[in-house]
């Protein structure tokens, strides 16, 4: 048995939960971006994927029209910080709707640091910045779809492993439904097969 769901016959709130619950773990960028008037602003933004390798692009989803947008609009580049785990409470604090003009490094105790090839600061203790320039948006309904292009990544040297970003020790957060955020929990690794190897499906195994 199964239930349907017409998101043409439901309320718009509605079905968004119904999304946001099943389209899980979403990896969360940690946007930050300077307004027009030089305020830094740092949001967390939960649509956010990889769109091309080369040219390295990462694009993030503004549901309406927020700081994070307008800015990136305004100046063309942002920085996506690493959400980790330890900093579950301050990524949470920063989601507070503020005044526009509030800086969320200074309202939640965030310490900032200078990036090396755009002006919107990283996150001192966020394990992994990649800073961008702006590729395109692309709007879509009641949101915009924004795609940066990776000038330059940094990576603190305590998350490498021979040169491999280590996610054991990055402890990614992510957001689920709800009011809910997910951990990294167990780990588990299947190498790709090729179809020379190919041995029929993995039941029959």
């Amino acid at each position: 048995m199964r239930t349907d769901f017409d998101p043409a016959a439901m309320p718009r709130n509605d079905f968004y939960r119904l999304l946001t619950a099943v389209v899980v773990p979403r990896p969360i960028a940690w946007v930050s971006t300077v307004g027009p008037e030089g305020a830094a602003n740092l949001a967390p933004h939960s649509f956010f994927t990889i769109a091309s390798v080369a040219p390295p692009v990462v694009q993030f989803t503004s549901v309406g029209r927020k700081d994070s947008l307008r800015n990136v609009e305004a100046t063309g580049q942002f920085v996506v910080n690493f959400a980790p785990e330890g900093m579950f409470e301050q990524i949470n604090d920063t989601g507070t709707n503020f005044p526009h003009g509030v800086s969320e490094f200074a309202a939640a105790g965030i310490e900032s640091e200078p990036s090396l090839r755009v002006k919107p600061p990283r996150v001192a203790a966020s394990p992994v910045a990649l800073e961008c320039e702006l590729h395109s948006t692309v709007g879509i309904g009641d949101s915009t779809l924004v795609l940066g292009r990776v000038v330059h990544a940094s990576v603190a040297d305590d998350v490498l492993v021979d040169g491999h970003a280590e996610i054991t020790k990055m402890r990614p957060l992510s957001r689920l439904g709800k009011d809910e955020w997910g951990t990294l929990g167990d780990v588990r690794e299947i190498a790709r097969i090729r179809h020379a190897d190919w041995q029929g499906p993995a039941g029959g195994r």
